[in-house]
């Protein structure tokens, strides 16, 4: 097998980190291959190697595999790890992986991922509110019923790497989920994997407008650690899917 990841730029696209983590932790070798935002519509030119016209795609020889879940289910079937051996973990797993796939959409858009800033909210909605809440609540059950210290057992796994950008977002916006979330967090911020991701972010000096945007409207930024380029590299670009 010869995998190459596609994914944008590490300080926005949670989407892309998801199967970069997964693959990173559990050890599937693959070229990473980085296609940055950088135009106000990127769809035509992603559409040269993505079907949507979007990332993260995985190409596996001639073979196109796109969206994070989509490429998630391609990878367990080729490799262990990806979902936990015990059967009621894995069905847990699951569940709380098309939850997050599928959900989530006011902390999305309300708490977007930066991963060089921190933000200090100013403002919020109710179904932000119930998405924090249902996250406590999510987080704190998969590591009471399956011992932790990851989400489903004791073993990294694709629900983990699912859950790795709300992580990322808790720091920047000072999000509570509760104790046990934010042992979770604590404990998925400092892999080795996430801290490789955090550095390639932090190096970064592109800004996307939309992005940017995006965080001023829901907060005051209050830190940014990230690189600042001695020419000037802002633009405006289309926000990519977070």
């Amino acid at each position: 097998m010869s995998y190459t990841l596609v994914t944008a730029n590490r300080n926005y696209s949670s989407w892309s980190l998801r199967p970069w983590l997964l693959m990173r932790a559990l050890g599937i070798p693959f070229e990473d291959r980085v296609e940055p935002f950088a135009t106000l519509d990127n769809h035509a030119a992603f559409r040269a190697f993505s079907p949507t016209g979007q990332v993260p795609v995985l190409l596996d020889g001639e073979r196109t595999i796109w969206d994070s879940l989509g490429i998630a289910l391609y990878l367990a079937e080729r490799h262990d790890g990806v979902w936990p051996a015990d059967e009621a973990a894995r069905a847990w797993a699951m569940c709380a992986v098309a939850e997050m796939h599928g959900g989530f959409g006011a902390l999305r858009r309300e708490r977007t991922m930066t991963v060089g800033q921190r933000v200090t909210a100013t403002r919020g909605s109710e179904a932000l509110a119930r998405d924090v809440a249902r996250l406590a609540e999510l987080w704190a059950d998969g590591l009471a019923r399956f011992g932790g210290p990851w989400l489903a057992g004791e073993a990294f796994g694709a629900v983990d790497a699912f859950y790795a950008p709300v992580a990322f977002r808790v720091r920047t916006w000072g999000i509570d989920v509760g104790a046990a979330g934010a042992r979770w967090v604590e404990t998925v911020l400092v892999h080795p994997a996430m801290q490789e991701w955090e550095r390639a972010a932090l190096a970064e000096t592109f800004r996307e407008d939309g992005h940017e945007a995006e965080v001023t409207a829901y907060g005051t930024v209050t830190r940014d650690d990230r690189a600042v380029s001695s020419a000037d590299e802002h633009g405006a670009t289309s926000s990519p899917r977070a």
